[in-house]
């Protein structure tokens, strides 16, 4: 009987030892130190993905002012501001990878940590959470493939700019053609430059849009993004 009195009372010490263990000060120092630390990380990383969409916005920029500036100059220029986007992209999505890897941390921090100091409720923490943290610590890792993250960019960026670059392209097709194009033989004759044949022109102009859109579509099903929207289940709360 004393042992079976003893178990509720071992219980009831522990609970309140673990209520009171959020409310430390020295734990919600560090734990404070540790989010803002991780903040400005992910801060940093995202002035990265800026920069490099700064630059696939300016290239593209110029080379579709220099296509339509001079007759002369022919229409495969926009061919190299694809590539030179592509690249842009690759380097964006590597960059995603490195923050959305620190930004898993700082929203684990933000659900398993700040919303239960808000709510003042223990219950709320559920899970391995600090363990979690921990091992991703001592050996970080990315949270997402490289597809999904050539998607995302793709999704909130760059498949504007593609599109962008093939409505200019088939515009100065058409603007500064040597001949009339009246029906489609003759717009696929105006695709060759050069000793460069119409069908490899019209083959990087279709798989650019088949790969944007494809990408796009299929990653944009299979993640649920960064962001939700307001949805039936969130009260459309305002400040």
């Amino acid at each position: 009987m004393a042992t079976e009195k003893s178990a509720p009372g071992a219980t009831d010490e522990t609970t309140i030892s673990l209520q009171r263990s959020i409310y430390d000060p020295g734990y919600v120092n560090a734990m404070s130190h540790f989010y803002r630390g991780e903040l400005g990380r992910i801060m940093v990383w995202r002035q990265r993905l800026d920069i490099t969409t700064n630059w696939a916005i300016t290239s593209s920029t110029a080379i579709i002012t220099i296509a339509f500036s001079n007759r002369d100059v022919p229409h495969i220029i926009f061919f190299f501001n694809l590539a030179i986007v592509w690249v842009m992209l690759w380097i964006e999505a590597r960059r995603y990878r490195f923050y959305d890897a620190f930004r898993a941390r700082v929203r684990m921090l933000e659900a398993h940590f700040l919303v239960p100091m808000v709510m003042e409720n223990r219950q709320m923490l559920q899970g391995e959470w600090k363990k979690l943290v921990c091992e991703d610590l001592i050996l970080p890792s990315f949270k997402i493939s490289k597809l999904e993250a050539v998607g995302r960019r793709l999704k909130r960026n760059y498949v504007f700019i593609f599109i962008l670059i093939m409505v200019a392209w088939i515009t100065k097709i058409f603007l500064h053609a040597d001949h009339a194009m009246d029906n489609l033989p003759g717009f696929y004759h105006s695709l060759r430059v050069g000793h460069i044949p119409s069908w490899l022109v019209a083959f990087v102009f279709v798989a650019t849009f088949a790969s944007v859109i494809g990408i796009t579509i299929y990653v944009g099903k299979k993640t649920s993004g960064e962001i939700s929207e307001f949805g039936a289940h969130r009260s459309l709360w305002r400040i």
